[in-house]
């Protein structure tokens, strides 16, 4: 069979995800039962992908180029026995079928939960003997049937022998509404079922502490009527309390003319940039060769890890702490986006290739979705001696896409605009997690949300992951800082001036925010000054002064976290270094081949090829108004050019007037159509239209 020639950065199609399944097959024993985890393409050495993609943008590139090796890298399980299960990862060409790499993992590191995991821990649970009696403790009522929410078992203590483990919160769900999408989160169990992964047991059951603030870690206060005390919250429309509103016109997003951008294969082309787009299981969406008018700006841009800590110290919640992208996924955990809904205008949707645990591909549609939206103002100014205004809106591509892990949803978008500039941003939303207090009773570990329903508090620490390629892959990160500087009779005799201090890394490091000095990291190429400011060409950005990790630095928690500790690390390029927790995070007891790891080598990362790691935080104590659903928390990343241009790169942006908008009904204000306020040449107040109908301002303030 032959196959499309098909770009090194795009995603591995569905022919070549089944020929790198059939290859492990083949290769491994007949007898063998493989169990696959995921298919997924190996990117290319930097090296020569960059040399590829030199070739490409100089326009030379043929059907004869070479190309780098198409790599699938597979992960897959060998089971030798019920509870034998030796983790494997190997590397296929899937051109020339050869196996170029193979590693068994030791047993210390653990692959990583599938849906397919999730699904088996459901089964076994209902097939449990520990699990039906422990339910069999409470008292239900009647029409309320119990589910459990499967989680990842958190960092084992160092003493604890666990074997690859996964567990679950349980609720009780209300079935007596006979609708399936009823919030069964409002009426959560103490209980926690155990299961080991290999053999698909549950092994234990743990119980929770339900008390409150005066309980300390007292167990057992609860009585059998467990849920007495929990109050209905629903979230879908047809099962609210109360009415919808009625008062919501429509607000559409057209575009008659269809969209700005142009899709080829992975390839987007919209104003002045130039970029690819990839998606993987664990990072989900990716930015690749990122390029404004031809210039290079990022090599590759990621969201590389969260880590979501509970600060509820009762066992077994000193184990509660996920790792959303390295226990899970968050490519596996993509939604199919509709239509009219996650995103809005002319939608340009993105599948993705995963694999079945047979090891089979399957598409899933519509994971991520490409739009333009309007921001706003990009720029303006007003004469005012003619009154005479130039308005520049300000338009953005926005790549997104959304996951949901059990109880929460979390909106991933980059955003890029017309003026060089590119956003990250996230939005947590959901419904927060609960668990059972007793009647009356408040707790200090979080809020109560809703009768019966505690809300743990929780940190939700994000790490975006920065490759720059500022006009080349050879740059320096600098620290700039806005500084006060002492009055001196020579340099600063009234004391109103500051210094402005930038300082280039030169090995890496990690470093924090710091709002009181303005503190903000460039990205620069030391080669290549502006020829205005005599600055070498950078990109930039202030890094978020948010709370970091906040459980004890000698806790588990923190340990297996150490990126958590800091805004910004600064490392040398590593290939397939990606992961900022590292590469096995699910049931790890320490951070292992992270950023932390990567920092201690000490190499120098001046005028070299380096990356940026950013971290920001969302320290989530619950409010009443975060249920049944929480409305989006937004944090946003700015990475903004900095002398890279000669100017204001959208000065060329034309001025457009939206000739939908019109006034609203009542209005007397014609202002925008008939007249306009302004000032003369001497200075007087000139209004044109009904005098009556504005607000004259005292302009002496202007010179006459």
């Amino acid at each position: 069979m032959s196959y499309p020639i098909l770009h090194p950065l795009d995603v591995l199609s569905v022919e070549e995800t089944n020929k790198a399944r059939q290859i492990i097959i083949d290769t491994r024993c007949a007898k063998t039962a493989l169990l696959f985890r995921s298919i997924a393409l190996e990117e290319p050495p930097k090296a020569e992908l960059t040399q590829f993609l030199d070739i490409e943008h100089a326009g030379k590139l043929t059907t004869e180029t070479k190309r780098p090796a198409r790599i699938a890298k597979i992960q897959y399980d060998v089971v030798s026995g019920k509870d034998e299960h030796e983790y494997t990862e190997s590397w296929v060409d899937v051109v020339t079928g050869e196996e170029t790499r193979k590693r068994i993992v030791d047993k210390v590191h653990h692959a990583a939960l599938t849906l397919v995991e999730f699904q088996e821990f459901s089964d076994a649970c209902f097939d449990s003997s520990l699990y039906k009696e422990a339910i069999a403790e409470f008292e239900l009522p009647e029409g309320f049937v119990v589910t459990a929410d499967p989680w990842p078992y958190g960092g084992p203590a160092l003493d604890e022998k666990a074997p690859r483990y996964i567990q679950g919160l349980c609720f009780a769900r209300d079935t007596r509404s006979g609708n399936p999408d009823a919030n069964y989160y409002t009426y959560p169990l103490p209980i926690i079922p155990v299961m080991d992964t290999n053999t698909k047991e549950i092994i234990r059951i743990d119980r929770l502490a339900t008390g409150g603030k005066d309980d300390g870690l007292v167990y057992g206060t609860h009585n059998k009527r467990v849920l007495d005390h929990c109050s209905p919250a629903d979230y879908i429309p047809e099962l609210l309390a109360q009415p919808l509103r009625t008062d919501v016109k429509p607000l559409n997003v057209t575009q008659p003319e269809g969209p700005s951008y142009e899709v080829e294969g992975n390839l987007v082309r919209w104003q002045k940039w130039r970029f690819r787009v990839g998606f993987n299981p664990r990072e989900g969406a990716t930015l690749h060769d990122l390029r404004y008018d031809g210039r290079s700006v990022l090599y590759r841009l990621s969201l590389s890890e969260m880590t979501v800590p509970y600060g509820d110290p009762r066992p077994p919640f000193h184990r509660k702490q996920a790792f959303d992208f390295g226990d899970a996924g968050a490519g596996r955990a993509a939604n199919n986006l509709a239509l009219g809904c996650d995103c809005l205008g002319v939608i340009k949707y993105f599948d993705a290739v995963l694999t079945a645990k047979d090891g089979t591909a399957t598409v899933s549609k519509n994971v991520l979705c490409l739009h333009e939206q309007d921001n706003g103002i990009g720029w303006k100014h007003t004469n005012y001696t003619t009154q005479n205004a130039i308005v520049s809106r300000s338009r953005e591509l926005v790549v997104q896409f959304i996951i949901t892990l059990a109880n929460y949803e979390y909106i991933f978008a980059y955003k890029l605009d017309q003026a060089g500039g590119i956003t990250i941003e996230t939005r947590a939303t959901g419904i927060v997690s609960v668990v059972n207090i007793d009647a009356g009773k408040t707790s200090p570990w979080g809020n109560v949300v809703s009768s019966g329903a505690l809300a743990q508090n929780h940190q939700h620490i994000f790490c975006v992951r920065i490759d720059p390629a500022i006009d080349g892959y050879n740059n320096t990160v600098a620290v700039e800082e806005s500084l006060l500087m002492p009055i001196s009779k020579e340099i600063n005799p009234y004391g109103n001036g500051y210094e402005v201090r930038t300082t280039p890394i030169t090995h890496a490091k990690h470093l924090d925010a710091s709002p009181l000095t303005n503190l903000t990291i460039k990205l620069t190429n030391p080669h290549i000054l502006n020829p205005i400011s005599q600055k070498p060409v950078a990109y930039k950005f202030s890094p978020l002064p948010t709370q970091l990790m906040l459980a004890h630095p000698d806790s588990i928690v923190a340990q297996r976290a150490q990126f958590a500790q800091h805004h910004v690390w600064v490392t040398k390029y590593k290939d397939g270094e990606l992961w900022a927790g590292g590469e096995f995070t699910n049931m790890s007891q320490r951070e292992t081949d992270g950023v932390s790891d990567a920092v201690k080598r000490g190499e120098c990362v001046e005028d070299a090829d380096v990356v940026v790691w950013n971290v920001f935080a969302l320290t989530h104590n619950p409010r009443v108004e975060d249920w049944p659903v929480m409305p989006v928390e937004i944090y946003q990343i700015h990475l903004k050019p900095a002398d890279f241009f000669t100017g204001n790169p959208a000065i060329d942006v034309q001025q457009t007037k939206n000739n939908t908008s019109i006034l609203a009904p009542g209005s007397k204000d014609e202002c925008c159509t008939n007249g306009t306020n302004g000032v003369n040449g001497n200075g007087e107040v000139k209004v044109q239209g009904d005098p009556a109908s504005h607000m004259q301002s005292d302009l002496s303030i202007y010179p006459k």
